[in-house]
């Protein structure tokens, strides 16, 4: 066995996260910001604590080392979905710069966490590039597949693809379309979840033909999602090790195909940390380094 950041499904051996009370500070403060950011409706504060803390305790059974970023007034409430501000890789962090305008802060904000807790930096996206962390998957340790989103841009892509060229990485590009425009939260994680090495979640209606077709010859059995489940975040699937996953509970089409899969599926009630934000658990995780 061997560790590397360069995996989605290897078991978890440390992460950040970003506390819900951190992210959504006080019932005043999600008042007054819940519209702006473009959330589905007003988080309930009390609730999302809870849900918060069901959400933390499965990931305390695993047993990795889990960091968290600290709270942080030049960031708001989307900071708790904390994979889109970085990218780990082998050779450090790449630090990414938000296509989100509410976002723009949040970066630079875990560089300072990462550079305080003595984790180094490979790189860091620039203007005019924009590039998230939703829409980054690896398929195997030397394969990113990178989303084209509203999100996520042409020079982001070219600036990624430049810092990971001389670690033996090929960047696959999938654009993706249009669907409900700029303002809605679609990446390239809100179609497709890894939960092993040939078990992928996906849904199809909104996936290019090009990039289903390659998942397929790389000898991925997909889990098609219904389409009333996409909605409740049933794509969006944590891998806390090979066939061992995380997802938001309200979904039982799709944990009952993972389960005849062979997967052992945990849930846990996220209709206010997930669901009304967009963000599901990948989103709530910055893995850094799984076993493999």
């Amino acid at each position: 066995m061997k560790t590397t950041a360069h995996s989605e499904i290897g078991k978890i051996k440390s992460l950040y996260i970003k506390e819900v009370r951190d992210a959504f500070v006080s019932e005043d403060h999600i008042g007054q910001y819940w519209r702006p950011l473009h959330f589905l409706s007003k988080p309930d504060w009390k609730a999302a604590l809870l849900e918060y803390a069901s959400f933390r305790s499965i990931l305390n059974q695993g047993g990795a080392e889990i960091f968290q970023f600290p709270q942080d007034h030049s960031v708001n409430m989307d900071s708790l979905y904390c994979r889109d501000a970085s990218i780990a890789t082998d050779r450090g962090m790449i630090i990414c710069n938000m296509g989100k305008p509410g976002r723009v802060n949040e970066p630079l904000a875990q560089k300072r966490a990462f550079e305080s807790a003595g984790i180094s930096i490979l790189g860091v996206i620039t203007d005019p590039g924009t590039l998230e962390g939703g829409d980054v998957a690896w398929l195997d340790e030397k394969t990113l597949a990178v989303g084209h989103t509203y999100r996520t841009n042409e020079e982001g892509i070219k600036q990624l693809t430049t810092l990971l060229n001389p670690l033996g990485v090929e960047v696959l590009t999938v654009p993706l379309p249009h669907y409900k425009g700029p303002a809605d939260v679609f990446h390239l994680m809100s179609i497709l979840s890894p939960v092993d090495t040939d078990l992928m979640v996906i849904y199809s209606p909104l996936m290019p033909i090009g990039f289903r077709n390659l998942l397929i010859q790389r000898g991925y059995q997909l889990i098609e999602i219904p389409d009333d489940e996409f909605l409740s975040m049933g794509c969006n699937i944590l891998s806390l090790r090979p066939r061992e996953c995380l997802m938001v509970e309200g979904n039982p089409k799709t944990k009952a195909a993972l389960e005849e899969a062979g997967c052992k599926v945990h849930v846990f009630r996220g209709e206010e940390i997930s669901v009304k934000g967009g963000g599901g658990p990948t989103c709530l995780t910055r893995p850094l380094l799984r076993e493999v």
